[in-house]
C-alpha cells in the first residue's frame, strides 16, 4: 500500500501577509531615514539662524561686533587671559588673519573670539572661559566645524559683510538647505557652497554646482 506524503507549503494568503509585513518594514525604515535627513536639514538651518540672531542681539546690547569687541577685556575681567589682550581692534568687522581659513585655530584671532564673546554674553551655549576652550569653533550635526569671518568678495565666495560657514555637510542636506532658504545655486545668493572632502576648503576657490552623489560633502557659507 503506497502512502502519499503531502509536502507542506505556504498558501497564497500567507505569502501575501509576509509581503505586506516586509513592505511595512521597508516603508518604516525609509520613512525613518527621511525623518533623520529632514532633522539634519533643520539643524543646519537652525545653526545659521541661531548664530545670526545671537550676532544681532550682541550688537544691539553692546554696540560692538562679537570677536571685535574691544570692551570685552574690561567687561569680563576674570575670564580673559593675557593671550587675547589687544586681539580685538574694534574696527567694526571680524578680521580674518592673513593666510588663515574661516576656522582659524589661534585662540586670539577675532574669528575665534567671536564664539567666546557670544558664549560669555549668554547668546549661545558652551564654555565661557578661554582656558576651557570657550573660543572653540562649534561643531555641526555632522561633526564638521562652524566658523565666522568678514566676507571679502571674491576671496569668500563672493560674499561680503559677516559670513558664517559650516563644513562637512552631506550633498543631499546641502542642496535642501540652499533650496529652502536661498536659490538652490551653490554660486549665487546669500548661501554659497564648495565641495570639500577635507576639513576645510579654500574659500577663494570658485563655486560649483551641487552634485548629489551620496558621497559629496560641502562647505556652506551664509551671509548674515
Amino acid at each position: 500500500m503506497r502512502t502519499t506524503v503531502r509536502q507542506a507549503g505556504f498558501t497564497l494568503v500567507e505569502i501575501a501577509i509576509v509581503l505586506v509585513i516586509i513592505g511595512l518594514l521597508l516603508g518604516g525604515i525609509l520613512k525613518g531615514q527621511e525623518m533623520i535627513t529632514q532633522a539634519r536639514i533643520k539643524n543646519v538651518i537652525n545653526d545659521f539662524n541661531g548664530v545670526t540672531a545671537a550676532y544681532f542681539s550682541y550688537v544691539d546690547r553692546y554696540r560692538q561686533v562679537p570677536g571685535d569687541d574691544v570692551g570685552a577685556l574690561t567687561r569680563w575681567t576674570t575670564q580673559v587671559p593675557a593671550l587675547v589682550a589687544g586681539a580685538a581692534d574694534g574696527n567694526g568687522q571680524l578680521d580674518k588673519p592673513a593666510g588663515t581659513t574661516y576656522n582659524t585655530t589661534n585662540a586670539g584671532d577675532e574669528p575665534r573670539l567671536f564664539w567666546w564673546h557670544l558664549r560669555i554674553a549668554g547668546f549661545i551655549p558652551g564654555a565661557t572661559a578661554l582656558q576651557n576652550q570657550g573660543e572653540q569653533n562649534p561643531t555641526n550635526a555632522f561633526g564638521g566645524q562652524m566658523g565666522a569671518q568678514a566676507g571679502a568678495g571674491a576671496a569668500t565666495l563672493g560674499l561680503s559683510g559677516l559670513i558664517v560657514c559650516s563644513n562637512q555637510v552631506p550633498d543631499k542636506v546641502a542642496i535642501a538647505v540652499d533650496t529652502q532658504i536661498d536659490d538652490q545655486n551653490a554660486g549665487t545668493g546669500s548661501v554659497r557652497a564648495l565641495a570639500n572632502t577635507v576639513a576645510v576648503a579654500a574659500l577663494a576657490a570658485p563655486p560649483v554646482a551641487y552634485a548629489e552623489t551620496g558621497s559629496n560633502v560641502y562647505l556652506m557659507c551664509k551671509g548674515v
